[in-house]
């Protein structure tokens, strides 16, 4: 029967694809589908241990690895990257924090060298909060920042020629204290006849550092510091990513340019990045499922991006903007941002322009924005964001009602005539041309398009597809409670109970379609339940309600159409 050979190959079609996608993301290509990439596997190698081979790196940016701090000697812009430091310092540890997020902020350097999410429980440990930003043996996330471009001084000694950097130790000038919604803490270095008195203030609630460099020329020659904002990272896939899915993990840029650009990790590995290199806006970020860091400026200013390693399976995606001159006594004060937190797309947007890009649905954009705004207007009606996707996808399926009921239709004058297709195929046996002349002659006869039932569906695909991705990157999902034994829909079902009953409602679904003259498509059709709902155990409990609610909306759409075809009453008797 063509119409169900056309089904069957939408099918096959659609996990070609997904096979395909998944062998690309296992391989670090970029998917297909938009928004999605695989990370590559490299060694799990704890920052430092190579300091034989120091790594290639952007020559006017001190590119020593984190937690080996050096001393300010060693940021001279002219410096070559990954020279062993003059001498080896260390700095102490500070806590800072509010309601949401606690930080660490190691003196030397003033990094911050740790980010803990308070209210974001980690997927497999639930009783642990997320720690997004750590420095611990194979794992490498921290934030740094410091300036660069020091003359040489006649007479001043090699170790303090060069600007403060992030390996230089600051003095605590204020420990973290409240101050009136905000927690503040002030630090203070000076190395190459620059002062920097630099404040970090936490507001009440948020996930973002406002971070404020004072700058001050005590030396006795003009200064023309630039400064560099960087976040480092090893490739590392983030704990407790799923198997049977793969979402982009690494840096991104944006530009005014060229807009939202992700960075792969294997492009910094074979030095091949193509990114905006200069600009007069924009900011850089680390990315990765659900949660996001990032460094935007304040100030609109020339700025220039870079990408590089900096040494086994570690990077660093940062920016470098040049300052204002100082004159021997004049002072300079630059302020910055740090996001580290969820990827709210409504706070991030607060934060800098296009940062709400972070969540990325690639050439779906257009169409999965619209459904992440409806689908949060829902939450706001329901205050349930389980509720919220089983209205998301009761309405999306009526908006496509026509199409679905044409597609239904079709099938069923399909299922009314399977009866006279199961003749003409006994009859032709296996003279193919008469019987395809004698199936059209039917189609014809009939008014049957065969393709009928099938193109109402390619046509939402893309639609459906958005939907998925955007259930799949909504923070908002992470340990949100729908009902029962469902407390995360972010996490599978526990008792697969949801993938269970969706792999039920797509047996009635095979039912209610015609059924295959050939005995092989039959059993095609009835095995893919079964192997769907394999699939589906480990995949989101909120996907799978979508899908599940979305087969339920379609079955009874089928049922009705289907009753109304063949004269039969949808309720109650059938009319005189």
């Amino acid at each position: 029967m063509q119409s169900q050979r056309a089904i069957l190959w939408i099918v096959f079609s659609m996990s070609l694809l997904f096979l395909w996608d998944g062998w690309q993301k296992s391989q670090g290509k970029p998917s297909i589908l938009g928004g999605l990439t695989g990370n590559p596997q490299q060694t799990q190698t704890a920052p430092g241990t190579n300091p034989k081979a120091p790594p290639k790196a952007d020559n006017s940016v001190p590119s020593a690895t984190p937690g080996t701090p050096a001393a300010a000697g060693a940021a001279n812009a002219a410096a070559l990257p990954g020279n062993a430091p003059a001498a080896a310092a260390t700095g102490r540890t500070l806590v800072m924090s509010n309601d949401v997020l606690k930080l660490a902020i190691d003196t030397a350097g003033a990094q911050v060298k740790r980010a803990e999410l308070l209210k974001h429980k980690d997927l497999e440990k639930k009783d642990a909060n997320v720690v997004l930003m750590d420095q611990v043996a194979g794992y490498t996330y921290v934030a740094q920042s410091g300036f660069i471009g020091a003359p040489t001084l006649a007479g001043v000694p090699d170790d303090q020629q060069g600007f403060p950097t992030h390996r230089t130790v600051f003095q605590v000038l204020q420990e973290p204290k409240a101050e009136g919604d905000a927690t503040v803490m002030k630090l203070s270095a000076e190395a190459g006849g620059l002062r920097v008195v630099r404040t970090l203030s936490l507001g009440k609630g948020s996930y973002q550092i406002n971070v404020k460099d004072e700058l001050t020329n005590i030396g006795t020659q003009p200064l023309k510091p630039t400064q560099y904002l960087q976040l480092v990272r090893d490739s590392n896939k983030p704990s407790g990513e799923s198997q049977f899915y793969s979402t982009f993990t690494g840096p991104v840029v944006y530009s005014d340019e060229k807009k939202f650009q992700k960075v792969d990790w294997k492009d910094i590995e074979k030095d091949k990045v193509d990114i905006q290199k200069t600009s007069n806006a924009g900011w850089v970020a680390m990315i990765q499922h659900y949660f996001v860091s990032a460094w935007v400026p304040d100030a609109k200013v020339a700025r220039e991006y870079y990408a590089r390693k900096v040494d086994t399976n570690l990077f660093s995606v940062g920016l470098k903007q040049v300052l204002a001159d100082l004159a021997p006594g004049a002072a300079a004060t630059v302020t910055n941002k740090l996001y580290v937190g969820p990827q709210d797309q409504q706070v991030l947007a607060g934060v800098a322009e296009g940062l709400d890009l972070s969540v990325d649905y690639g050439w779906l954009t257009p169409v999965a924005k619209p459904i992440y705004w409806l689908l949060g207007w829902l939450y706001n009606l329901v205050h349930n964001w389980g509720w919220a996707i089983v209205l998301l996808t009761i309405v999306i399926k009526t908006i496509f009602f026509p199409l679905q009921a044409a597609s239904y239709k079709s099938m069923a004058r399909m299922k009314a005539v399977t009866p006279r297709m199961q003749q003409i195929r006994e009859r032709y046996g296996d003279d193919r041309v008469k019987m395809n002349q004698a199936m059209m002659e039917l189609y014809k006869t009939e008014k049957i398009n065969p393709l009928g039932g099938c193109l109402p569906i390619v046509v939402q695909i893309p639609v459906f597809i958005a939907l998925y991705w955007v259930l799949l990157a909504s923070v908002e999902m992470r340990n949100a409670p729908w009902i029962g034994w469902i407390h995360d829909l972010a996490a599978p079902d526990p008792w697969y109970i949801l993938p269970l009953i969706m792999a039920a409602t797509m047996f009635i679904q095979v039912k209610l379609n015609p059924t295959p003259p050939d005995p092989v498509q039959a059993k095609v059709m009835m095995f893919m339940p079964i192997m769907f709902s394999v699939m589906f155990f480990f995949f989101p409990a909120g996907l799978v309600l979508y899908w599940l609610v979305n087969n339920c909306y379609s079955i009874a759409q089928q049922w009705v159409i289907t009753r109304k075809m063949e004269g039969k009453p949808i309720f109650g008797k059938a009319p005189a």
